[in-house]
């Protein structure tokens, strides 16, 4: 790491962090905790400030690869700072053409196209790459709720990543191996890991503190003249490998393939590797359903495909925990209470919440294979696999 790298992440894990609380603080202590116009100006300004003089000198640098790990911590961090200034409204993709952000628009485009990933953070550089120094990792603020609100996404989405693996090593053994059953008991185990994950998050986390205080963060912004959605916690390949290998939901369908496209740019390379070779495998319900005739009655397929189907209702169980609880909760609610339902820039994605929510339905029926004749739904497939057991 170069003296300018490491000053600039100590500045981002120090007083960029000091300044966005003590501007939280300000916004939370208004009559109206959404307008951010007016208030703390000059903390905003330092902010600028600071964040450009250690861009501009990385820039003059001019030697940022150090290999991918470095720069994508690098990159995280000037996606970080960005992030900031369009959460303190210091830029405001709707009102320009182009970021006002010049340097760190510059250095974040060059890393981002040298790695192949979006020029912007992404959530591995808060979540599965967000590396600690004594105890304590990146954070835009010290608020207590956006620490609780990082830890538990980040075990939430190594419990994906290990249900997804599980599931990648049953691919080469074929859903008849005895190994598959520990495999599978695996996938279930992990799964139900991110319930319990998610309701320790539900319990700790504030709703008004994720709601007018983490939340923001997240929006769109532009890079140069481009505006980029906000950073997703599902922006991993674990949660479509399930998706795809399972057969839940499927690759050939409009609405799903574009979801995996508008992901790709937001997930490492190595990430996206994986996810492009699962769009091509059979799934795990189709070999099932394959193997139903000839094999329906045998030991194994009775074991295996119990456990298959409690892997698919323990998928169910995670999507429709997000949506019904997360979603409505921390994001509709709030939003409804203050009249925001319908304002622009309300959503990490960029839709308006009510578009939003509609997709996130559609996307959570599917995985939990909810009986709806309007979407490629895979319930009748697997009532057809469940009346086959022989209990």
């Amino acid at each position: 790491m170069s003296s300018h790298t490491a000053q600039f992440d100590q500045w981002i894990r120090g007083n960029f962090v000091r300044l966005n609380t003590d501007l939280e603080e300000l916004y939370f202590a208004a009559a109206d905790r959404g307008e951010v116009a007016g208030i703390g100006d000059e903390l905003k300004q330092q902010l600028v400030v600071e964040g450009r003089e250690h861009i501009t000198a990385l820039l003059q640098e001019g030697n940022t690869d150090q290999g991918f790990d470095a720069g994508f911590d690098l990159l995280g961090n000037v996606g970080l700072y960005m992030a900031a200034c369009r959460r303190h409204d210091i830029t405001e993709p709707s009102r320009e053409t182009k970021s006002p952000l010049i340097e760190a628009s510059a250095l974040a485009m060059q890393i981002g196209a040298a790695l192949g990933v979006a020029p912007r953070f992404a959530s591995a550089h808060l979540e599965t790459h967000n590396r600690a120094n004594n105890g304590v990792f990146k954070t835009f603020t010290s608020l207590p709720d956006e620490a609780c609100f990082i830890n538990f996404n980040t075990r939430a989405a190594l419990a994906f990543i290990r249900a997804s693996e599980a599931l990648l090593h049953i691919l080469p053994l074929g859903i008849s191996h005895p190994v598959t059953a520990d495999l599978l008991a695996v996938t279930k185990t992990a799964l139900e890991d991110v319930v319990a994950s998610n309701d320790e998050l539900f319990e700790a986390l504030d709703t008004d503190r994720f709601f007018y205080s983490v939340r923001p963060y997240y929006k769109p912004h532009r890079v140069g003249l481009r505006k980029y959605r906000g950073a997703n916690a599902g922006d991993f390949a674990g949660m479509n490998v399930i998706d795809l290998l399972l057969g839940l939901c499927r690759g050939d369908d409009p609405y799903y393939s574009q979801i995996l496209v508008d992901k790709f740019q937001f997930m490492r390379p190595d990430d996206q590797l994986v996810l492009r070779d699962c769009m091509r495998r059979k799934s795990l319900l189709d070999s099932f359903l394959d193997e139903l005739d000839d094999h329906g009655s045998e030991v194994w397929f009775q074991k295996n495909l119990g456990l298959f189907l409690d892997v698919c209702k323990a998928h169910g169980a995670t999507a429709t925990q997000h949506h019904e609880k997360l979603v409505a909760r921390f994001i509709e609610a709030p939003a409804a209470a203050s009249g925001a339902l319908d304002q622009p820039d309300l959503t990490a994605s960029g839709p308006s919440l009510p578009v939003l929510l509609k997709s996130l339905r559609k996307l959570a029926d599917l995985r939990s294979a909810a009986d709806r004749d309007d979407i490629p739904s895979r319930y009748q497939d697997l009532v057809k696999l469940r009346d086959s057991l022989q209990l």
